[in-house]
């Protein structure tokens, strides 16, 4: 892809995110959307290769889907109150469509079937971007309207979103896949407490994307698109394989890593709305997620390769990607456990 071109695109997804975040009319959000969508399939198909191409038709029949449908629900709205205002949904058929055309976006069960095929056919850089850049236009929109969408699909989307992002993640041996399904289980967690709480919905979300973001980096450097590539990983850089174990474990919520942060204030948030037995089968579903991340941490820190001399020597060959964010993301996705007060405040 050529540096002009390259620009555009990131400048059009940078561009239709920052117009669908900063708007309150339903119009502009739509717009908004549609750019961010129409500048990510070129993005996805950079590769020329069936899968790619394949990634990128399914992205773009879901993402118009949904968004038909957001600009149906506000079309609706509109024709009942006479009014284009984000806010102001009213309508009951409309927030209920806009619910459904909103967890299509994020990709929450039981619209989820499109996440996992779109990441494992794009590259790790455009997966990564997809899993976390192109979660901030959707979830702004929630943020909007929380007051007005239903909470029913909500708790619903969230818990099979928890349960099955796990299930489905056991049974994976790519990374992009595994972190797909990582992607669903936290969007649940997510859902969970968006009709309860929205700043620590917001805080979720920050620190979501700064573990993701980093795992992709340490997936990057150390070329492993596979769990077996994992095992090669302490023959790139001894200090990588510690913070990839340390960033699989804090996505898994173990304390006193910054994962668990987010779980610990949304289990304390359901008990206190006495939804007991939601925030307990959440409880019991993150040992799903679990499982996979100490999967991957076994194999990442615990196994060692044979000794041939291509994996010897990997570490002679000089990744192409800056490794400056990671050194900025790494102790934020793993240290901020003792700032919790004023988060939290």
């Amino acid at each position: 892809m050529s540096p002009t071109i390259f620009i555009i695109i990131i400048s059009s997804l940078t561009t239709g995110t920052i117009i669908t975040m900063t708007s309150h009319h339903w119009l502009l959000a739509w717009i908004g959307l549609e750019i961010n969508t129409l500048a990510i399939i070129p993005t996805i198909s950079t590769k020329h290769h069936p899968r790619s191409t394949e990634a990128a038709m399914k992205y773009f029949l879901t993402q118009a889907a949904a968004s038909a449908m957001i600009l149906f629900a506000s079309t609706m709205n509109t024709w009942t109150t006479g009014t284009w205002d984000i806010t102001q949904m009213t309508t009951p058929l409309a927030n209920i469509i806009l619910t459904i055309a909103l967890t299509m976006k994020l990709g929450l069960v039981p619209l989820h079937f499109w996440l996992p095929e779109v990441l494992q056919g794009a590259t790790m850089t455009t997966a990564m971007v997809i899993a976390t850049w192109q979660k901030l236009a959707p979830m702004s929109l929630i943020y909007m309207t929380i007051n007005n969408l239903s909470p029913t699909i909500l708790f619903l989307a969230a818990l099979m979103s928890v349960i099955i992002g796990g299930w489905s993640g056991m049974n994976q041996t790519q990374t992009r896949k595994i972190m797909a399904y990582s992607s669903i289980a936290h969007m649940g967690w997510m859902m969970a407490v968006a009709s309860i709480m929205t700043n620590i919905l917001t805080m979720n979300l920050l620190m979501y994307l700064t573990m993701t973001t980093t795992m992709f980096f340490l997936l990057i450097l150390s070329k492993s698109k596979t769990i077996q590539d994992t095992a090669n990983t302490w023959t790139t850089s001894p200090t990588m394989t510690t913070i990839m174990m340390l960033t699989l474990l804090s996505l898994g919520g173990l304390p006193p890593l910054t994962g668990f942060l987010p779980k610990w204030l949304i289990l304390e948030e359901l008990t206190m709305q006495n939804l007991l037995p939601m925030a307990t089968i959440m409880a019991l579903s993150s040992l799903l997620s679990l499982f996979f991340y100490l999967r991957l941490t076994y194999s990442t820190t615990l196994t060692l390769s044979p000794n041939n001399t291509q994996t010897k020597y990997k570490w002679r060959f000089k990744s192409t990607m800056n490794p400056l964010p990671l050194t900025l993301l790494a102790p934020a996705s793993l240290l901020l456990m003792p700032i919790l007060p004023t988060i939290n405040n």
